[in-house]
C-alpha cells in the first residue's frame, strides 16, 4: 500500500501510511507528524517514494522510515542511545530523536561532509530540531559507517540507511546487549532489510525480512 500513501501535506502523508498499515503505532505516527519531511526533502517532500537530495544520496520513502522506526521501537526508550547511519537529509535523525524523548540521544553519521552539513541546517529550520541540536541530544558526524561510531556507543539501536555488501562486525560489537540494528545487506541488484538483534547474553540472531531497493554504503566519492 506504499505507492497509495503519498498526501498534499505532512499531516496527509503521515495519516495515510497510518490508514494504510504502514505505520502500526501511535508513538511512530505522532513523532513523525511532529517533523515536516519538506523541511529535509527538496522536492516531491509528501510523495510516498526516494528523492535525490544531492552527493549521489536519497531520502528514502516515507513508509521505508516507518517500517524501521516501527521495528527498532521496542529498543527506542526514553533514554535510549541511537545510531543513524547513512543520516544523509537528516530526517530519520530527527524523527529517532523524537521517539527517545526526553533524554535519549540520537547520532548521525555519514561520510560525506556536504551532508553532515545539509543535516545540521535541515534540522535548524525548525524550533524542535534547533532544540535538540543546542541540547546535544542530536549529534551528526563525518565518519565510515561502515565502522559504526565507537564514541558515541553502546547503543540500544542502529539504523543503516545504505545497502551494506554484508554486516560489518563493528556494527554488532557497539550494540547493547539487548539491542536491535535495521540494515539492508545485497548488492546493487537484489538487497533485503535484515534485522540483527543480540539478545542479553551477547548471542546474535539474523532475520531477513523483505526486498529493497537502497543506495550502497561506500566509500565518499573522490569529488
Amino acid at each position: 500500500m506504499a505507492w497509495r500513501s503519498s498526501g498534499t501535506s505532512n499531516e496527509g502523508l503521515i495519516n495515510n501510511l497510518a490508514n494504510n498499515g504502514l505505520i502500526r503505532s501511535e508513538r511512530v505516527k505522532e513523532a513523525m507528524l511532529a517533523v515536516d519531511r519538506a523541511d529535509y526533502c527538496p522536492r516531491s517532500a509528501y510523495g510516498d517514494s526516494p528523492q535525490g537530495i544531492g552527493h549521489d544520496a536519497t531520502i528514502s520513502a516515507p513508509h521505508m522510515h516507518a517500517s524501521a522506526c516501527e521495528s527498532l521501537l521496542a529498543f527506542l526508550g526514553r533514554d535510549a542511545r541511537v545510531l543513524d547511519i547513512g543520516s544523509g537529509s537528516g530526517y530519520l535523525t530527527h524523527v529517532l530523536a523524537n521517539l527517545v524523548a526526553p533524554d535519549g540521544v540520537v547520532i548521525g553519521v555519514d561520510h560525506i561532509q556536504g551532508l553532515v552539513d545539509m543535516a545540521v541546517k535541515n534540522m535548524g529550520k525548525s524550533k524542535g530540531g534547533q532544540a535538540l541540536l543546542e541540547s546535544g541530544r542530536v549529534q551528526f558526524v563525518k565518519a565510515d559507517g561502515r565502522l559504526g561510531y565507537q564514541e558515541g556507543g553502546p547503543y540500544d539501536a542502529i539504523h543503516v540507511g545504505a545497502a551494506a555488501v554484508s554486516m560489518h562486525q563493528p556494527l554488532a560489537d557497539q550494540l547493547k546487549c539487548p539491542g536491535r540494528i535495521f540494515i539492508p545487506i545485497g548488492g546493487p541488484f537484489m538487497q533485503y532489510i535484515w534485522v540483527i538483534d543480540k539478545k542479553e547474553d551477547g548471542t546474535v540472531e539474523k532475520k531477513k525480512m523483505y526486498g529493497v531497493s537502497y543506495v550502497p554504503l561506500t566509500d565518499a566519492p573522490n569529488s
